[in-house]
């Protein structure tokens, strides 16, 4: 058995030396007739992404080009105008950073700046965060700090681990359109912070937005503003400004972060399943989940820095994948749901159902060749913490293996920016791939679109409510009748019981919690 799966991982192990990557495939069942029976499908898929990087429309909800590729080949973008101004942007965000390192951009007060706070969500906030996470460290020029909800308390808590130093506190707000309202509650929170204490917020905020948003006009007077295209999805932005700002403030070589994904997309530009990462990964999540998501993909890091990056990969591959309806229209219910935390905590989780529980997933185990910096201690003889770490991984993915657990295992030299950019355009290119093989478009999102929807028809219903209510207590059932909504009774109570939670919102019960018993009233 041995001799049989050092054969498999030596014939399936696909390197990517310069980019410090290497993806073993040796877990997973792929036989060669499953390998030919999906080149047709595979071929037409980097067709398709050939097309996408020379600037097709893949967007067709929006008549959009989808571009994230160019963000790290400027000369791949269909004009010299877009060529120019990518690679001005990134000069621009270089020469921002610098600056405001060496104090040239001051806060209002003088001194430097020694936090950075970033107001955005989902893409806004995911790539940056799992930047942070991966690269950063006390010693970086700013601190970061995100506000990515509209959870007041959140909110509330992150402005007082920042406290006095608000005043040093330099704030990027990221909205490409400016209306997604989270970030504009949490812009609007954190503006009303900065005027308590004093400070002018213009003279602490940088705006990535889209030009003439309503962001680009709200941020007329503020230190700076970065552009966000139309063409770059959210999920796929950590390679614009999006990205690339924060880690710059941060002290983060961003060029090599862009020189990673630039190798990355150049090796997997390959039309050759064996030796394309991305096309193995596309290929092994069809064998895994049969093409229509029947298993989900556990993300395992064995390192602390690499956390995030499950968090990371719910929204590139769900949000890309998880559709109702295919590109003829045909109703498919796409998808394959993300999970995972680390190694080896997970081992104190749920690896235990992972081995012996319902067989619903497969694992993707992220190594990392380099433990420190520096020398390690010998924690026993000749073994350090770092050998306990790869110990565990292997014992994992061994004992996983036993019970017919599939697992891929992707290795990094190292956590740098180069590695870290080329991890991002992997998946990038994986996701891509593989949703043209399931027959979906990857980069749009109507089901987030619907929510907004949803949610917008709720605060709609809430200021008709308090438009109705008055000082006589009023049920739930009566309200709803007076409005003409008796379909949207359940919804009102909702709101309603939140009003009257909070104080000063002007609304109070009475008669006890239960719906058919409570009675609201305008105080």
């Amino acid at each position: 058995m041995s001799q049989h799966l050092w054969e498999r991982y030596t014939s399936q192990l696909i390197l990517c030396e310069a980019a410090g990557l290497a993806l073993d495939l040796s877990r997973v069942d792929l036989p060669q007739d499953y390998r030919d029976q999906l080149a047709p499908a595979m071929e037409r898929a980097f067709t398709a992404m050939a097309a996408l990087e020379r600037g097709a429309v893949a967007n067709p909800d929006e008549q959009r080009m989808v571009g994230h590729y160019w963000l790290r080949a400027p000369e791949l973008a269909p004009s010299p105008e877009l060529s120019q101004a990518i690679a001005a942007t990134v000069d621009q965000v270089v020469a921002f950073a610098s600056a405001v390192h060496r104090g040239e951009i001051a806060p209002e007060r003088g001194g430097r700046f020694t936090d950075l706070l970033i107001v955005g969500i989902g893409g806004s906030a995911l790539g940056p965060q799992l930047a942070a996470a991966a690269l950063g460290g006390p010693s970086d020029p700013v601190q970061p700090h995100f506000i990515d909800n509209t959870d007041p308390d959140g909110i509330d808590r992150v402005l007082a681990r920042l406290g006095a130093r608000l005043a040093s506190t330099l704030t990027v707000v990221m909205s490409k359109s400016g209306g997604t309202k989270e970030t504009r509650n949490g812009m609007l929170e954190v503006k009303a912070a900065y005027e308590r204490a004093g400070l002018s917020f213009e003279r602490h905020a940088v705006a990535v937005t889209g030009e003439g948003s309503a962001l680009d006009r709200f941020a007329s007077g503020w230190i700076a503003r970065f552009p966000m295209w139309d063409w770059v999805g959210g999920r796929t932005s950590e390679m614009s400004a999006v990205g690339l700002l924060p880690a710059a403030l941060q002290g983060i070589d961003v060029r090599a972060m862009l020189e990673g994904a630039r190798v990355m997309d150049a090796f997997t530009r390959k039309p050759d399943l064996a030796s394309n990462p991305a096309a193995a990964l596309a290929l092994a999540w069809h064998r895994e989940t049969r093409g229509v998501g029947a298993r989900d993909m556990v993300i395992l890091p064995y390192k602390d820095r690499l956390e995030l990056t499950s968090r990371y990969l719910q929204q590139l591959v769900m949000e890309s994948i998880g559709k109702e309806h295919d590109l003829d229209g045909k109703q498919v219910h796409q998808g394959i749901a993300v999970y995972g935390n680390k190694g080896s905590t997970d081992q104190h989780a749920y690896v235990q159902q992972l081995r012996d529980g319902v067989h619903n997933f497969f694992v993707t185990f992220i190594e990392v060749l380099r433990d420190r910096p520096g020398p390690a201690i010998e924690v026993e003889e000749r073994t350090t913490s770092g050998d306990y770490l790869l110990g565990f991984l292997l014992g994992t993915r061994a004992a996983l293996f036993e019970k017919g657990r599939s697992s891929l295992t992707i290795t990094l030299d190292e956590v740098s920016p180069r590695s870290l950019g080329a991890l991002i355009a992997l998946f990038e290119r994986a996701v891509g791939l593989y949703a043209t093989l399931v027959h979906v478009n990857a980069y749009h999102q109507p089901g987030v679109e619907a929510g907004k929807k949803a949610a917008a028809a709720v605060l709609d219903l809430q200021q008709q409510a308090l438009r109705a209510l008055d000082s006589i207590p009023r049920s739930v059932t009566d309200l709803a009748a007076a409005l003409q909504a008796p379909d949207q009774a359940e919804t009102l109570y909702k709101i309603l019981d939140h009003l009257a939670a909070n104080p000063g919102r002007g609304v109070a019960r009475v008669g006890g919690r239960h719906p058919l018993q409570a009675r609201y009233f305008r105080t």
